[in-house]
């Protein structure tokens, strides 16, 4: 039975729960406004130092304060519950809390925010922000509208708050919903402004990353009244279960390492899944995705884009590949390193450290092969997929274009 919604007052304080199974939450520990660092600390509770894990790296089970390392952040893993600019911008626009300090975001997130974290106004019982029931694929022309009302700062009728605040809970900046498809969350994505159809190119450059073998998460191209949206399911669910995830950028600054691939990869062999080699498997994955990404010119690769997902034993896999898209920036960097030439979108770069992923040079080579030749075929495959012959125009001036082409002409 759920408990009414306690009314929300600004507080220096709220509580941390744990959601793994979410008909028996556990209490983590105590958040508290880090007023210095404009940030959110935590303090584990006694039953959880007992019987809990480490929630990241820098978050031991010992009983101290643990204050972000950064300005305008959270402790450690805490940092991956909180919304990001376009949740913000959500509750900003519908919540309009009296204060807006990252403690208030953490906690108007809501219910279904990324992860197997929950945030609440009590320690004695699981007491979240709850939002109204999710809408489904049949709310999404509606949910488009409202999104354009909202980049737009216009009012929203009343009774439609419920479909657009559930989008809150989930991470990135671009407009989305959360939405029910058949008993399952999916995160549906929205255009914003974009001189293309971006969430139909967003569908079509997913699934052709499968075709070069990397895991993607599931995608649907969704219809709307003025184009497209692109749902992706959520891989942090699994039935009735909250799966514990890290970003890139919490796991690896918790590890004290520096934002690469070649370190993400390092951190899978150290904390990956040993059996049957799936850690080996996943670093090789890993060179894969950094190779597509490059070619495809996605140079919005950054590391809130890579999330790894803790087993029960706390075990760490890659998810899913999600937001993999080209960028249409033609920048010539990625936003992580790739090799010894540091973000350098080139081949040679991500040769100069594939032993990194347990990869030999000739493996590595044969891995790049792999990948030239599928997005090789990327505008057939945009095409089949819908994409409008002047959106793959516009697309190829990137990715066609003679810095990118050479490069795949030289491994062909």
């Amino acid at each position: 039975m759920n408990r009414p919604e306690p009314v929300y007052r600004p507080s220096d304080e709220l509580h941390l729960w744990w959601l793994g199974r979410p008909a028996e939450p556990a209490y983590v520990g105590r958040l508290s406004t880090a007023r210095t660092m404009r940030g959110v600390s935590l303090r584990y509770g006694a039953a959880w130092l007992a019987r809990g894990f480490a929630l990241s790296e820098d978050l031991p089970l010992i009983d101290e304060e643990f204050l972000p390392r950064e300005k305008d952040t959270a402790a450690g893993a805490v940092d991956d519950a909180r919304p990001d600019r376009w949740g913000e911008r959500v509750i900003r626009y519908i919540d309009r809390p009296a204060r807006l300090s990252l403690l208030e975001y953490l906690y108007f997130a809501g219910d279904d925010r990324f992860g197997a974290l929950g945030v609440s106004t009590s320690a004695e019982q699981y007491l979240p922000r709850r939002l109204s029931p999710m809408p489904t694929l049949s709310d999404v022309n509606t949910i488009s509208e409202l999104v354009a009302k909202v980049l737009a700062n216009e009012p929203i009728p009343e009774a439609h708050k419920r479909l657009i605040a559930p989008g809150v809970t989930m991470g990135g900046a671009r407009p989305k919903a959360l939405i029910d498809m058949d008993g399952e969350q999916w995160v549906v994505k929205f255009s914003d402004g974009d001189p293309v159809d971006t969430p139909l190119i967003e569908h079509a450059s997913m699934t052709l990353a499968a075709q070069a073998g990397i895991a993607v998460a599931p995608t649907r191209a969704v219809r709307i009244s003025d184009g497209h949206a692109v749902a992706v399911r959520r891989f942090d669910r699994q039935g009735d279960r909250r799966i514990h995830a890290l970003t890139a950028n919490v796991a690896l600054k918790a590890a004290g390492e520096t934002l690469g691939y070649p370190e993400l990869a390092q951190l899978l062999r150290r904390r990956g899944i040993v059996e049957r080699g799936i850690s080996v498997l996943q670093m090789q994955e890993l060179f894969r995705r950094m190779v597509f990404n490059i070619l495809i010119d996605n140079t919005d690769d950054h590391e809130k884009n890579h999330v790894l997902i803790a087993t029960d034993s706390q075990q760490l896999a890659l998810s899913p590949a999600f937001d993999v898209l080209p960028s249409g920036q033609a920048l010539g960097y990625q936003q992580m390193r790739v090799g010894v030439a540091d973000a350098d979108s080139t081949l040679d770069n991500a040769m100069s450290m594939c032993r990194y992923f347990a990869l030999s040079d000739k493996q590595a080579r044969a891995e790049v092969v792999r990948v030239v030749e599928t997005v090789s075929t990327w505008k057939a495959h945009f095409a089949a997929c819908g994409v409008s012959r002047r959106d793959i125009e516009l697309l190829a001036e990137q990715i066609d274009r003679p810095f990118l082409r050479e490069q795949r002409e030289a491994f062909a």
